[in-house]
């Protein structure tokens, strides 16, 4: 099976709102009902599990009932940091995961992820073992001297961004979980799955992404994130 994870257990302080910014309404429908409705109207995706903030289990439960998120199977409790939410699930997925099973764990408030990057990510992984959301880095990247220079410089065409969603095979992913967090191996503040991946000396493989798959940090990013539901508003009516 391909089986969803979704994190959205972030309390979302730098958004300045008074509820999670997983659960702010835009255009009268939360922002983490457009990101399981990517993966709800996905062929090739079983089941979602989310984990959620304590206390906005039951309001996710009505919200998916009211949108038909027929595919959410079960909702976990987060952890302290992304890291930990991560592994929380990961840890309670055993009593529903097989050996081979892919997870696709991805952020809640990435609420655009295309059809295609999610088929990408499958099928990389079905070949390769795992598989991260990656774009070309077109920025120019300079290393830090002091407090206000530099002398040095990284080529960009040696970058990639990473992102989610990632797609890992499950029992794989759950033993190194389990050596990760053992060994106090990729668990800081700054750490995602990927991350943690490199830490244990894994190989990641890349797969397609989009410039839409943005992650909805601040005011502005909701502001753009509005942007590009109007434009698929657009193209729909044309």
């Amino acid at each position: 099976m391909n089986i969803a994870l979704i994190i959205a257990a972030g309390s979302g302080t730098r958004m300045g709102q008074d509820i999670p910014k997983q659960f702010i309404n835009i255009y009268d429908k939360p922002i983490i009902i457009y990101t399981l409705e990517s993966f709800q109207q996905h062929p090739e995706i079983d089941k979602i599990f989310v984990v959620c903030l304590s206390g906005w289990h039951d309001i996710l439960r009505a919200y998916a009932k009211q949108f038909s998120i027929t595919k959410l199977t079960e909702i976990f409790d987060g952890g302290s940091s992304a890291q930990e939410s991560i592994y929380n699930g990961v840890i309670e997925l055993k009593s529903y995961c097989q050996e081979n099973d892919i997870l696709i764990i991805h952020d809640g408030i990435r609420p655009l992820v295309e059809t295609s990057v999610l088929s990408d990510v499958i099928r990389v992984c079905k070949s390769k073992g795992n598989a991260v959301t990656s774009l070309p880095y077109n920025e120019q990247i300079f290393k830090i001297k002091d407090d206000f220079s530099t002398t040095e410089y990284i080529p960009r065409d040696t970058l990639r961004r990473v992102s989610t969603p990632q797609a890992y095979k499950y029992e794989k992913l759950l033993n190194l979980y389990l050596k990760a967090k053992e060994n106090n191996i990729g668990f800081s503040k700054s750490s995602y799955t990927n991350t943690m991946m490199c830490d244990l000396g894994e190989t990641l493989y890349f797969a397609a992404g989009s410039e839409k798959n943005i992650k909805l940090t601040t005011k502005d990013d909701l502001e753009l994130f509005k942007a590009y539901l109007k434009l698929d508003r657009n193209d729909w009516l044309k």
